[in-house]
């Protein structure tokens, strides 16, 4: 069980886990979640760190079939750039390794920007915080339990 299963738990959030085979060779962690488990690509999110130019880590939450915007991750997240985050950075912040980086039970709580292209669903899939496991839940309710904001986060 991992810490975003546990805490979805203990907050008493509902949700559906979806486990897979995962592909080491994969060139997209996202887009293989979305074929194993048989849903379209839009509806399957990617949990990206970025450092801001204040040396903060934050979280970007996007649709796999898009890409994410620096500029506007940095415009939501109050400052003037942002760049990626280094991964040893990231598993030492969230404990997750990239590819499994679920937004939610992280060792640290980052601030949280969720694509507003999410609002307009009434379910989405993340990182079940390993590769090969997804959990689907409602765009609120992770809204809610990592105290994201909304913000347009892709071109």
């Amino acid at each position: 069980m991992t810490p975003a299963i546990k805490q979805l738990t203990r907050n008493d959030i509902s949700f559906t886990l979806h486990e897979y085979q995962h592909n080491p060779n994969s060139s997209s962690y996202g887009l293989e979640a979305a074929e194993k488990i048989g849903v379209q690509a839009e509806y399957v999110f990617k949990t990206l760190v970025a450092q801001t130019d204040n040396a903060i880590l934050v979280v970007a939450i996007i649709p796999v079939s898009s890409t994410l915007n620096l500029k506007q991750l940095a415009k939501a997240a109050n400052s003037k750039k942002a760049h990626m985050a280094k991964p040893q950075d990231v598993l030492r912040s969230t404990g997750y390794v990239l590819g499994g980086v679920s937004p939610i039970g992280q060792k640290k709580q980052l601030a949280t920007f969720i694509d507003s292209s999410a609002s307009q669903l009434t379910s989405l899939y993340i990182s079940g915080g390993k590769r090969g496991l997804d959990i689907e839940l409602s765009p609120n309710d992770l809204y809610c339990i990592t105290q994201a904001k909304w913000a347009a986060l892709t071109s």
